[in-house]
């Protein structure tokens, strides 16, 4: 199982790759902690951080169908570099308004929106990028790695977040992601894949995106899992913007409760990034992503209802195992399905759905969180999340066996 699991690590380029993504994923993770915690304790406003979640996620709008069309025609390390310089430049302008006293919530939602499109851009490339670095049958288990590592700074980063927040400011953490940014500028200098024919046509970027579209809606192995990923965003997801208010506000646990929140979400990521492909393996995938889509709905209600900070962690813990495998799923099943010349372009619109739909379910989640509580609308979210679930199960039984496997024989299919 973990052989399997970990056998992309022996690819050098992956695994430099990979541990380039690790480091900035965990100052990615300190510097969300940090700002969520200066917005609530400055504002106590819930709805800053619903705005904040808007200004770094909408701008995927433009972003990430902007990074899915340069992926398939330039150099993608390159252009993970360049983004991830100009992602470093923002987040130093954060940190340097924190320490001088400067920084106030719009600013923070102006430099959110700058990172918001870099990171977009980015992501494309590098979803993209991983099935030229391993082999051909590696790539689900290079998706679960990138998924495992994300959320291993979902642990690191919260908890170095903490100590950083206890002994300084939120502008040490926003510091510290800066220059996570730029270890990911130098460590991509030594990413190599095998070369691509040059792209000589002119860039008809609306032309070429419109073709992605049309590829992503005729397969069903994309066009499904590219709809539930926006609905899960839309209605279940926005618990994630809102845990700096339920451990500060409701569960009076201060920003070291935060900390922990954030943090039992990552330990449970990881869990079902590592284990969830074995199962998947002896069961199927569908199965297995019928099952962590049921355990989400269960383990956010149970987040809402509970009491105390340790109820919540264990809570959030199952949460975070039950999200990866989701989410997980869903990322499999439009890489499996998606034609190879257009990848990019499908992955680009599957960040799409999740980057478009989770800012406003946070937005309006937020909004009613200010006049009904937290802890009211994280419950009603599970339980409408819940209805929608028993509403495919039971009026579109194809819905999941659509994202079964590939069509065998399609040499511009993924394999299985």
């Amino acid at each position: 199982m973990a052989f399997t699991s970990f056998a992309p690590l022996r690819h050098r380029s992956f695994a430099l790759a990979l541990s380039s993504s690790f480091i900035s994923s965990t100052g990615t993770w300190m510097q969300s902690v940090a700002l969520g915690v200066y917005l609530t304790q400055t504002t106590h406003n819930p709805e800053w951080l619903g705005l904040i979640t808007l200004a770094a996620w909408l701008p995927a709008l433009i972003g990430s169908p902007l990074g899915g069309v340069m992926a398939d025609r330039k150099h993608r390390q390159a252009w993970i570099q360049m983004m991830n310089g100009a992602m470093a430049v923002s987040a130093t302008a954060l940190a340097v308004a924190q320490l001088t006293g400067h920084l106030t919530p719009t600013l923070a939602c102006y430099l959110a929106i700058v990172e918001g499109f870099c990171g977009a851009a980015s992501w494309a490339a590098w979803q993209s990028l991983m099935p030229d670095l391993v082999d051909k049958d590696e790539v689900l288990a290079a998706v679960s790695m990138a998924s495992a590592q994300f959320n291993l700074g979902r642990i690191i980063g919260p908890l170095l977040a903490g100590v950083a927040l206890a002994v300084g400011s939120p502008g040490w953490c926003f510091a510290i992601n800066a220059a996570s940014f730029l270890v990911v500028v130098v460590i991509f200098s030594y990413v190599k894949s095998a070369p691509r024919a040059a792209v000589t046509t002119k860039l008809a970027f609306f032309s070429e995106m419109r073709h992605g579209i049309g590829a992503a809606w005729r397969v069903k192995g994309c066009r499904y899992p590219i709809i539930a990923v926006g609905t899960i965003a839309f209605v279940i997801s926005p618990f994630i913007s809102l845990v700096p208010a339920m451990a500060i506000d409701v569960l009076k646990a201060g920003k070291i409760g935060t900390s922990w929140l954030v943090t039992a979400q990552g330990v449970g990521a990881v869990l079902g990034a590592v284990f969830l492909p074995h199962f998947a393996k002896r069961t199927s995938r569908v199965t297995v992503l019928r099952i962590a889509i049921v355990g989400l709905v269960v383990g956010v209600a149970g987040y809402a209802l509970a009491q105390t900070l340790v109820v919540s962690v264990l809570c959030l813990t199952l949460v975070g195992l039950c999200y990866v495998g989701t989410l997980n799923g869903l990322n499999a099943s439009v890489q499996i399905h998606a034609p190879t010349k257009v990848r990019s372009r499908i992955l680009s619109l599957y960040t799409l759905s999740l980057s478009i739909w989770y800012p406003f379910g946070a937005i309006l989640q937020s909004t009613i969180a200010k006049q009904w509580g937290v802890r009211q609308i994280t419950l009603t979210s599970a339980v409408v999340m819940g209805l929608v679930l028993l509403g495919i199960l039971v009026f579109a039984p194809n819905f999941f066996k659509s994202m079964g496997p590939a069509p065998t024989g399609d040499k511009d299919l993924l394999a299985e």
